[in-house]
């Protein structure tokens, strides 16, 4: 009797926060509407930050390299391969997913797009994070030979011979939180095509192609369930826009308006479940262990940037939330490669993301203080950060009686932060060998827009002049050494809403012509061993050995992907690069 009357009390509290949380709950739009429906959002798009001051670099790293600590911890390595290559029929499936033989080296080869499950996100798998091998941190001055081990451990490339416009890609993460709070996902999907005229290939299949890039904070969990998640969510979303367009259009293919608000439908549906359902979860279930599952991803956040390339209509429509980046590179008529953002950073330095707050909240003076929301958040759009989604009711009621964190003295009329994306569409030119890079603000935290087009321009001509260069000189037209600087395409307007390189500046060095060097068979590898110094192999392997927590001062989080378009040849398969790829990625695809 004496525990019924403490537990009668502690369950009608319940029914208050969870009957407020299902009126705020996001609402699925239905199958019918799902590929016309419109969404009202505003076009979103050198201080530096008290965290980021310049701080004496060699003195706190040599000051300790003279002793060096060595500490064991419980490693929890798992050999988790980002990649999956879903392949469908000819016909599209109407029953249940068959599995298929594998068509490149341990690359895992599913049918169907019925596949794409998003019952339930929190019984599917667990919330894992690949991580170092070893069992050991150790604290030492790194030679140049190990710092470059270093650049390469998580290096990945992959070869798609399947002659539908995309030639190779390339990612590598370096991290500087211990674990890596960054993540990323990518996928292809061979679908049919069933339309007519416009694109002269009746009865053919096209290749839905997925790259993901995932920039955590506060924890690695949000991030690590949009790698095992986001991708099925927003191509579901795809699969009915494309159904509808069948039968409404004679191309096949849904208008850019219809898939723009698929993927904002599957990025607002997987936060919903993420933020909204995981407290109905651990409401129902009313343990401690149940909030641990359920809540962890919602009291973390993460960035999210999609990329979908459709190899029938060559688009590529990216999908932006927070302050990743995407730009695009092409060469114009005279050889010189202009750089292209596809994405705007959405922080609370970006004029049009802080007038879309203040509108949304009238009368709030410090909905945005400092740059970031209500003082606290830098980027304006994110999955998870519940405490800044739920209302204060439901935020100090899981704190009281689970896992949370004290709404902030701010919070008024909540939420304040959104996963809905901001999308943008580019007619890729794959004859013109195109390429994308994606990563997280990290990167363009170290090098600006023009300088990352023109180091992968440079790495490129480099290839070609290599061995296996033929690769390179059949599919894109050599042209004379490049040199910066090279053309900038931007809108005038979203120029102050971008971030811009500060590192430089906070490391003393000064920005010279010749502190980039080419040495990497990896795109992404040879971006990053550019930002974080280049030619100056000292400051390289300085930034390199130190470790976390300090070396969140001097170095984000780094995820990027390089991503070559190009008519390659048709074999079908995708195999993995093995001379720009780390030896336990091979060995983890054998």
């Amino acid at each position: 009797m004496t525990r019924a009357i403490p537990y009668a009390i502690l369950t009608a509290r319940i029914g208050i926060p969870y009957r407020a949380l299902c009126r705020s709950t996001y609402r699925n739009p239905t199958i019918h509407n799902i590929g016309v429906r419109r969404f009202n959002i505003h076009s979103a798009a050198n201080a530096i930050p008290v965290h980021m001051r310049k701080y004496s670099l060699f003195a706190l790293l040599f000051g300790v390299a003279g002793c060096r600590a060595w500490y064991s911890h419980q490693s929890q390595s798992e050999n988790i391969v980002n990649n999956d290559v879903l392949a469908a029929k000819t016909n599209t499936p109407k029953g249940p997913m068959k599995n298929a033989s594998t068509q490149s080296e341990g690359i895992k080869v599913t049918i169907g797009t019925e596949s794409l499950s998003t019952d339930d996100l929190y019984n599917e798998e667990p919330i894992s994070k690949r991580v170092d091998e070893s069992g050991k941190r150790v604290l030492e001055k790194l030679t140049p030979l190990q710092a470059t081990q270093k650049l390469r451990r998580n290096e990945e490339s992959y070869l798609i011979g399947r002659g539908r416009g995309v030639m190779r890609y390339d990612v590598v993460q370096i991290p500087s939180n211990d674990p890596i709070e960054d993540d990323h996902s990518e996928k292809i999907i061979e679908v049919p095509y069933t339309g007519t005229d416009a694109f002269n290939q009746t009865g053919t299949s096209g290749d839905w192609m997925f790259w993901g890039v995932y920039d955590g904070h506060s924890g690695w969990t949000t991030s690590a369930k949009l790698r095992q998640v986001l991708i099925n969510y927003v191509a579901r979303e795809l699969n009915s826009a494309y159904k509808n367009a069948t039968m409404e259009s004679s191309t096949g293919l849904p208008s850019n308006e219809a898939i723009s608000a698929a993927m904002k439908t599957g990025f607002l549906r997987l936060d919903n479940e993420i933020v909204n359902e995981s407290v109905k979860k651990t409401f129902k279930a009313n343990t401690k262990l149940a909030a641990a599952k359920y809540l962890t991803p919602a009291l973390s956040g993460s960035c999210a940037l999609l990329s979908f390339y459709d190899s029938i209509s060559k688009l590529l429509h990216v999908a932006c939330t927070g302050d990743s980046r995407a730009i695009l590179g092409r060469r114009d008529q005279d050889g010189k490669w202009t750089a292209s953002p596809l994405t705007v950073d959405q922080t609370g330095n970006n004029p049009d993301e802080e007038a879309r707050l203040r509108s949304s909240h009238p009368g709030e003076e410090h909905v945005i203080r400092n740059g970031r929301v209500l003082g606290g958040l830098e980027p304006t759009r994110a999955f998870g950060d519940a405490s800044y989604k739920w209302s204060r009711e439901i935020s100090e009621y899981v704190k009281e009686y689970f896992f949370g964190r004290t709404p902030s003295k701010l919070l008024q009329t909540p939420p304040y932060v959104t996963a809905e994306p901001v999308v943008s569409t580019t007619q890729i030119l794959p004859e013109k060998g195109d390429f994308v890079v994606m990563a997280t603000d990290g990167l363009w935290e170290m090098l600006s827009n023009e300088e990352v087009v023109d180091l992968v321009g440079q790495w490129i001509q480099k290839q070609s002049e290599g061995i296996n260069g033929d690769f390179w000189k059949n599919e894109i037209k050599k042209s004379e050494k490049f040199s910066m600087p090279i053309t900038l395409n931007i809108d005038s307007q979203n120029l102050n809403s971008q971030k811009t390189p500060i590192r430089q500046k906070q490391w003393g060095i000064k920005t010279e012509n010749e502190r980039f060097v080419v040495q990497d068979k990896n795109a992404a590898t040879h971006l990053v061993r550019n930002a974080l110094g280049g030619n100056n192999s000292d400051l390289v392997s300085a930034l390199l050995s130190l470790t976390a927590p300090y070396s969140r001062r001097y170095r984000d989080d780094l995820t990027v992907e390089v991503i070559f378009f190009g008519n390659g040849e048709n074999s079908g398969e995708v195999t993995i690069n093995k001379e720009a790829s780390a030896t336990k990625m091979i060995k983890s695809n054998l």
